[in-house]
């Protein structure tokens, strides 16, 4: 497969699967921020704008300007909107790899936003959010169901992967700082659409250490950090073969996941609070070093575009007393 059809399914992989993670989240807010009237939208907004690497603007933030800015702006990158239209633009340059249905679902999804947005003004963002989140389904639907399990299918799979780890652990660095009993632990599992798997799980029981265990170790759950690795694993496998040798591992991305999946797969049970900021700042990390590897390694592309530095914007808000 040509390098920059390779790229594409990748980027396609990881810009839907950012798209759908950040209408999880937003939702989430958005619905805590009209509820509550106890928080405050300024705070509020800006804790999630850090998690998400956006920078935030000097005006004070509300319910509209923060949906204005993650979910509406065609200009700030890794809004939704920005992130739809980036995937898209990335099918379009490897139509002769992806299914005309792949392709219809994205370029119907990025064409409607204009009409879900306006009347998300009317009915309330949520419309907005659930658009997105049924067409990021549909398209991987889609992709399962209509390409091959070829080379191409598994780069557009390791891109979904990667990035549902990368997001997964922001969502819980967010609330890493949370006391064990706090009702937010909630909007964690609704945020990585976990609330109802975790509830048959557990029978209800809801506590700070099980939802952590489940978003991150669950072997069975398709969005938990421990079975994205995987995943991301087992691609990288088939596409290359020949990546061991009789004294380790030569490709770093390999390597790279590998370490992660052990540390996360021998952790002792019940210590995953402790110290959980670092170890999440450690799993971002890696997830950018993959990033970079993964250019290198097959698309001998230009630097990689990554989050923000997650580590100094936590370092930042645990010195303003916002985490």
């Amino acid at each position: 497969m040509l390098a920059r059809n390779a790229e594409s399914l990748y980027w396609i992989g990881r810009y839907v699967e950012r798209a759908d993670d950040t209408a999880r989240i937003l939702d989430v807010t958005v619905h805590q921020l009209l509820d509550d009237t106890t928080l405050d939208p300024d705070r509020t907004s800006r804790l999630l704008l850090r998690v998400l690497g956006i920078d935030a603007p000097e005006e004070e933030l509300d319910v509209r300007s923060l949906t204005d800015l993650v979910a509406f702006s065609r200009n700030q990158v890794g809004s939704i909107v920005d992130s739809l239209s980036s995937a898209r633009e990335n099918a379009r340059g490897a139509r002769e790899v992806t299914s005309s249905e792949m392709w219809e679902c994205l370029n119907t999804t990025y064409n409607g936003l204009g009409e879900r947005e306006r009347a998300s003004r009317y009915l309330g963002p949520h419309e907005f959010f659930r658009y997105v989140e049924e067409r990021a389904a549909m398209f991987a639907g889609l992709a399962d169901s209509t390409l091959s399990r070829d080379d191409g299918y598994r780069f557009l799979l390791l891109g979904r992967s990667i990035e549902r780890v990368d997001m997964i652990v922001r969502m819980l660095l967010a609330r890493a700082g949370d006391k064990p009993s706090s009702p937010a632990w909630v909007s964690v599992l609704r945020s990585a659409g976990a609330h109802d798997t975790y509830l048959r799980t557990y029978r209800g029981a809801l506590d700070a250490n099980r939802v952590v265990e489940f978003i991150l170790l669950d072997r069975l759950f398709p969005r938990s950090v421990f079975h994205s690795i995987r995943q991301a694993e087992k691609c990288l496998e088939e596409l290359d073969p020949q990546q061991s040798s009789r004294v380790g591992i030569r490709a770093e991305a390999t390597r790279l996941l590998g370490r992660a999946r052990s540390e996360l797969e021998f952790l002792p049970q019940g210590v995953l609070l402790e110290d959980l900021q670092s170890r999440l700042l450690g799993w971002q990390e890696t997830c950018r070093e993959l990033g970079e590897a993964i250019s290198l390694q097959y698309f001998h592309a230009a630097p990689w575009v990554a989050w923000t530095d997650a580590s100094a914007v936590y370092a930042e808000a645990t010195v303003e007393g916002e985490l």
